[in-house]
């Protein structure tokens, strides 16, 4: 049986798993690995952040996992090398749970895809 059959929690499991491997230390949840992203796409490696930078990086987590569905579209790239996102379309309605169930679907594909 293949990862994607599983449940969404098997999934995410196998995925916090392999970032484990990949840089170290398994992220300690969705917004870990949000971050990761963020600073994937931002593109100037592993450096200290402050917190307002950290929280940006988590922003750019989210817009870049939920443009894989056309929520977020990347608008510009500024002089610092920091992208900048545009909403496309709103988010589907729904409680926390459900709005961090997708964005988990959307995180799994963002990795499937590097």
């Amino acid at each position: 049986m293949n990862i994607e059959d599983q449940p969404l929690e098997v999934q995410w499991e196998h995925l916090l798993g392999q970032l484990e491997e990949m840089v170290g230390k398994r992220p300690g949840d969705l917004n870990g690995v949000l971050f990761l992203i963020g600073v994937q796409e931002l593109g100037q490696g592993a450096k200290r952040f402050s917190k307002e930078q950290k929280q940006d990086l988590m922003h750019i987590g989210i817009c870049k996992a939920l443009s894989l569905s056309s929520y977020y579209s990347l608008e510009y790239v500024d002089k610092d090398g920091w992208p900048h996102y545009k909403l496309e379309r709103a988010l589907p309605p729904g409680d926390l749970l459900k709005q961090e169930a997708l964005l988990k679907m959307h995180v799994i594909e963002y990795f499937k895809n590097l």
